[in-house]
């Protein structure tokens, strides 16, 4: 019986999505509820699984092309995963093989199982560049090709390796033209990315921004964290790190500083009565910024367990568009990749982005002595038509206190 593969039913924020990667392949066995194809949007993205044991019949929307809400991208065939493991289950006929006639039967299946594990674009451009698909380590699921990972092995063998399959003279030739070729290389962007970047623009375009800085001595922390380490790791199962300080830090800065929490909507004023603590996570396909909603109630332990779930989520592209929506305050780390100042962009519509910095010992003047000490630049960019400059700084000052001497986030000083 065939079935109609449709793409899921977006959000109401999200008009359409793209065709990420098709993880199986027409006449490839695909089990109930096994991923078969992902959609990105320009949040999140959404995967279709399949809805029963069968193969897949058709793909009517390939990788790249744009699909709406409940669109037809593929047809499904149910109870028809025979065909499909002749060949994707090559290893195991080859075991049980005996004659040689068999043994070549057994080299053409695995063959065409090789060629099945490409996606379209990458079995496309395989062949464009004379690629022996076998010979290209997969990153995909189950090990299956990408076209990123085509494009790296044709990048990292322009000399012309033994994998690849052109004429006898032309390595030499591919080298004479590599060593003077000035190459370029022209990748769509992605729908997650063209969002940031709209947003990003749209930020500088709208908002009053400015950026005021300030610089934190990390050594209490760095000594809180070296004498408790062991205690707070055997206790709650995971590492005690600098980002939950600072989220506890800026809860507090933000009870504070109200007008510092608050989002512009239109010609309102929106002050939240909560603290949603926006946490910047890189990824391959961009920037996204899950939430730690009522950061105020949550403890040290919390905040880190939670972290390290939206890293893990986002790495996975698992990231659910509630994970990121909303959010009243932001914090983003610069520093994991070496920055040691910088100006971060407001994540509209909130008014105000902390931006944490590398840590780096610098000779500082201490009661009139030179001492070395472990600082980090700390920046704090605002949305002045909502935050004037005074509170903007004595809310920096106050996180900068609060580090420096951690009892004062406990005693609420």
């Amino acid at each position: 019986m065939s079935t109609e593969i449709k793409a899921p039913v977006f959000p109401e924020s999200v008009a359409e999505g793209t065709v990420a990667t098709w993880h199986k392949q027409p006449g490839e066995a695909c089990a109930r509820d096994e991923l078969i194809v992902d959609i990105e949007t320009d949040k999140v993205v959404l995967e279709v699984v399949a809805p029963a044991d069968g193969v897949i019949e058709e793909i009517v929307k390939n990788e790249g092309d744009t699909v709406e809400s409940g669109e037809l991208i593929g047809k499904f065939k149910e109870g028809a995963a025979g065909e499909s493991k002749s060949s994707g289950d090559s290893k195991e006929s080859k075991s049980d093989a005996s004659s040689s006639g068999a043994s070549k039967s057994e080299g053409t299946s695995e063959a065409a199982s090789g060629e099945a594990i490409l996606s379209p674009a990458a079995r496309k451009l395989a062949e464009e560049n004379n690629v022996d698909p076998s010979a290209v380590s997969g990153t995909g699921k189950d090990g299956r090709v990408t076209k990123e990972d085509v494009q790296s092995f044709i990048d990292g063998n322009k000399g012309g390796s033994a994998a690849s399959k052109p004429a006898p003279a032309a390595p030499a030739a591919e080298v004479a033209v590599a060593k003077g070729e000035r190459q370029e290389k022209r990748v769509p962007m992605t729908r997650l990315r063209a969002s940031i970047a709209k947003r990003l623009v749209e930020a500088q375009q709208t908002a009053a921004m400015l950026t005021t800085f300030n610089e934190v001595n990390m050594a209490p922390i760095m000594e809180l964290r070296k004498q408790y380490q062991e205690s707070f790791v055997k206790r709650h199962g995971i590492k005690l790190g600098f980002m939950s300080f600072f989220t506890k830090a800026a809860t507090e800065a933000l009870k504070r500083f109200p007008a510092v929490n608050a989002s512009i909507d239109g010609n309102d004023m929106v002050f939240h009565g909560y603290q949603d603590i926006g946490v910047a996570v890189s990824t391959d396909r961009g920037l996204v910024v899950p939430v730690l909603r009522d950061a105020d109630a949550m403890g040290l332990a919390d905040i880190e367990k939670k972290i390290v779930e939206y890293g893990t989520k986002a790495k996975d592209g698992k990231l659910a568009i509630e994970d990121m929506t909303g959010g009243t305050f932001t914090i983003t780390n610069g520093g994991i990749f070496g920055s040691l100042i910088s100006t971060p962009i407001l994540n509209p519509p909130q008014t105000a982005i902390l931006g944490m910095h590398k840590i780096q010992e610098r000779p500082m003047a201490v009661n009139g002595k030179v001492e070395i000490l472990p600082m980090m630049y700390l920046a704090l960019s605002y949305d002045h038509r909502m935050v004037d400059g005074k509170e903007a700084v004595q809310f920096l000052v106050a996180i900068k206190e609060m580090l420096e001497d951690p009892a004062r986030i406990l005693l609420d000083v």
